[in-house]
């Protein structure tokens, strides 16, 4: 839904620092403590150096908690100590360290419910329900798809150096249509397709892959060759591998996972001839 979008924002209004994040639910339970909390040397098997902790890395910042509902009930307990001291020990340490920072905690699932079927803590809960915010599906938030889209498909631009492209209001509306069921990572790499694959500056509702489109009202059946859709599809990539490396032919097929001789018999066959 857009959940560290947020709290990247959230972070920057409140005056900059690190920004650290992790997903409680992508790292093993048995890694986290370490991962968080930070450990010495020789506190486990395999730990050769001290290890700083990210809690303490994000000290002056915003520590992100993202699906904070996966943290195993042992490391709730310690988080909560963290959050009421302001301080860490790292594991397997004797010291304790002095810590300051933001806490923005996510997660996808029902808290209240958890804590009644005993899956999280109820201090816990209280202690990170301060400030609530509730992020809807992004279906639900239609307005935000617009200023969503446009920053996206300009972070894709900067990032591939190419022109910035622009929406038809035509694709806008479709794009609001849509059930995005992926929410704003589902229209995140949308943008990203678009920013790299349609060479016009207007990027219109034909554009749009075929389940984004299922709503616009349906046009004549074109040219339904499969031959043809495939060979026009690599001929666009083609040309913007050429505009992303500025004509270096090699450069070109290395983006595009072929040899340079094959690109060149490709640039022939499709008779390009701006480079």
């Amino acid at each position: 839904t857009g959940k560290e979008l947020l709290a990247r924002h959230y972070h920057a209004a409140a005056g900059g620092g690190p920004y650290v994040a992790v997903n409680c639910g992508a790292i093993p339970g048995e890694l986290l403590e370490s991962e968080l909390f930070g450990h010495v040397k020789g506190a486990f098997t395999g730990a050769h150096s001290d290890k700083e902790g990210l809690i303490p890395a994000a000290t002056g910042g915003t520590l992100f908690l993202d699906e904070i509902g996966d943290l195993p009930l042992a490391l709730q307990v310690k988080l909560l100590r963290v959050l009421q001291e302001n301080r860490v020990r790292p594991v397997g340490g004797l010291t304790e360290r002095n810590v300051s920072f933001r806490l923005v905690s996510a997660t996808a699932r029902d808290l209240a419910a958890e804590v009644a079927a005993g899956r999280f803590r109820e201090d816990l809960f209280y202690r990170l329900n301060v400030v609530p915010v509730v992020v809807p599906p992004l279906r639900q938030r239609p307005e935000d798809i617009e200023p969503l889209a446009r920053y996206f498909l300009e972070g894709a631009a900067e990032r591939m150096g190419a022109p910035v492209k622009t929406l038809a209001p035509e694709t806008l509306e479709a794009l609001r249509s849509d059930p995005l069921r992926g929410n704003v990572r589902e229209l995140e790499n949308l943008m990203e397709r678009l920013a790299l694959l349609v060479e016009d500056c207007v990027i219109r509702p034909s554009d749009l892959p075929g389940p984004v489109r299922s709503d616009l009202p349906e046009e004549a059946p074109g040219d339904l060759s499969i031959k043809r859709a495939t060979r026009d599809l690599e001929r666009k990539l083609i040309v913007q591998a050429l505009r992303l490396a500025r004509g270096r032919k090699g450069k070109a097929a290395e983006m595009l996972e072929i040899s340079t001789r094959a690109l060149l018999y490709k640039i022939k066959e499709y008779n390009i001839m701006e480079w």
